[in-house]
């Protein structure tokens, strides 16, 4: 394998080190004697495929967990944190990838949860709305201390996320867990704009991301991590996205083949004129109609807020205020539910997996079992020697990489999670595949068995619909793409006409322009 030369991370004096770090789990050994050197005012980049250990390195330092083997050092002087709150008193601040968030309670009583402001015994709810309102200021102006977190979308919330951080005064260490994974572009780009804020100040930022691109354009150093061990450091001035990829896979080549599909390409399903209201007057999904065909992916590419998400939810039954038809096989649903669309052959992999996915307290097998446990049910008694046999088949099919199924779910990897919910799916016998962002959060690695699942299930005849904001990706794996804006489908693109220029032009249309979208989806001049 041929990798270009890249020189080793600049020495200079670290703010935090973890030295000779192994953290060994039942039956697995997630680190293997890791060293890692973070220095002030420099964007510390750690990536690394899913299970390569990159999060359990980043709970070891913020204080989650504890090590094995091995010490950490901060500001020269060992460390020993119990917990995040010990952690955050000495200046070590974490942005995890999965939101830990109280959707029921405000903006504000979130971002002081645990460390709540107190005037004469009683929390001062005024002056935390004050602080909290300052600093989200400087993030992304417009959201309401006082709103609940339940109201705002997932971009917002993981705003709130990132504030929580900046309320300490003294922060020298902030780790950023995939921090971008569910902004839009103008809140990346207020999120890039805080980090080099940051490091102007000497506060040094660890940024996890799967997103290489980010990783040449904000970071300063790099280590890579594979199969729980350090496999490479340098500064990012000197490696290029090639050189990464080589490192975190051992190979560069990634590419998703297109398998054929030889069958006829016959309607799977129609929608026909479906419609979701907004909250306050108008359209979420605004009348929208199109046609997914066997042995296709159709992509749905937008902006925040396009409505790409809620239709497909829509279509899945989430959405009991939804109208309009659907033809699916040869049966038409004006109301359709959730177990209702199961049984016809439809699943929907969520875009929060944590949240709608999975159930965080029950193991591996369970969650695979979600959907399918009738099919190994007789007279009323579950046979484990079925579901046994399934969950194995399950596992070696996904190729999710387990030491136990009966461990907890929330044992594996980011990566492997997905693979889960998607092999949940599969359990299903389900001919329409919709799948909301499958690939957010999970590494180079992963994202090509996931897409490479997606094209295999196209090629068995099924229907596969791929929302995504990833233009690489859609352009990559789809056969076709729908775009939407503001609720509306502003392009129907096929073939040569996927293009990144022209998914970003169809994405910002100005729907008032007397464009308005046929019964496939297209555009009408």
């Amino acid at each position: 394998m041929q990798t270009m030369k890249a020189s080793p991370v600049e020495e200079q004096a670290s703010v935090m080190e973890a030295i000779g770090i192994t953290k060994l789990y039942p039956g697995t050994v997630a680190l293997q004697n890791v060293d890692f050197s973070v220095y002030p005012g420099k964007v510390n980049v750690l990536i690394g495929e899913n299970g390569a250990g990159k999060s359990t390195l980043m709970k070891i330092l913020a204080g989650i967990e504890r090590p094995t083997e091995g010490k950490v050092l901060l500001g020269g002087h060992e460390v020993h944190f119990q917990n995040t709150r010990e952690a955050s008193a000495h200046g070590v601040g974490i942005i995890h990838q999965e939101l830990n968030l109280f959707p029921e309670m405000t903006v504000a009583d979130n971002m002081f949860a645990g460390k709540e402001m107190v005037k004469l015994g009683v929390i001062d709810r005024r002056a935390q709305a004050k602080r909290a309102s300052e600093v989200l200021d400087r993030l992304q102006p417009g959201i309401d201390p006082n709103e609940t977190m339940l109201n705002l979308r997932v971009g917002q919330q993981q705003i709130v996320e990132i504030a929580k951080t900046m309320l300490s005064q003294n922060l020298r260490v902030l780790i950023m867990d995939e921090p971008t994974s569910s902004l839009s572009n103008t809140e990346v780009e207020v999120l890039f704009n805080l980090i080099e804020d940051l490091k102007a100040h000497g506060i040094a930022i660890i940024y996890i991301s799967h997103r290489l691109e980010e990783i040449i354009r904000i970071g300063d150093n790099v280590t890579i991590l594979r199969d729980g061990q350090r496999v490479a450091d340098a500064q990012v001035k000197d490696i290029n996205i090639k050189w990464i990829i080589e490192n975190m896979v051992g190979h560069a080549n990634l590419t998703i083949e297109k398998m054929p599909y030889d069958g006829e390409h016959l309607p799977l399903m129609q929608v026909k004129n479906y419609c979701l209201p907004r909250l306050g007057g108008g359209w979420t999904v605004d009348h929208v109609n199109f046609t997914l065909h066997a042995g296709e992916v159709l992509g749905i590419y937008g902006l925040m807020g396009a409505g790409r998400t809620e239709l497909v939810e829509s279509l899945m039954g989430l959405h009991e205020e939804a109208t309009g038809e659907m033809v699916l096989g040869c049966e038409q649903i004006t109301k359709p539910t959730i177990t209702g669309q199961i049984a016809r052959g439809m699943v929907l992999v969520p875009e929060d997996r944590q949240r709608d996915g999975l159930v965080q307290t029950m193991s591996i097998a369970s969650n695979l079992l979600l959907t399918s446990i009738p099919r190994f049910t007789r007279t009323g008694v579950v046979r484990n020697d079925l579901c046994k046999v399934a969950v194995d088949g399950a596992v070696k099919d996904m190729q999710i990489k387990v030491s136990d199924v009966k461990h907890l779910i929330s044992s594996l990897s980011g990566g492997n999670q997905q693979k889960v919910v998607i092999g949940k799916c599969v359990m299903a016998n389900a001919r329409v595949f919709m799948m909301d962002e499958p690939s957010r959060g999970i590494d180079v690695g992963a994202k090509t068995d996931i897409f490479i699942l997606m094209r295999r299930f196209a090629a068995q005849g099924n229907g596969v619909i791929f929302v995504g904001s990833e233009l690489k990706e859609i352009v990559s794996v789809c056969d076709r793409v729908l775009v939407m804006s503001n609720g509306k489908l502003t392009a129907d693109l096929s073939g040569d006409e996927i293009t990144e220029a022209a998914l970003v032009k169809a994405s910002a249309a100005n729907l008032n322009t007397g464009k308005a979208a046929n019964t496939e989806g297209s555009i009408e001049q």
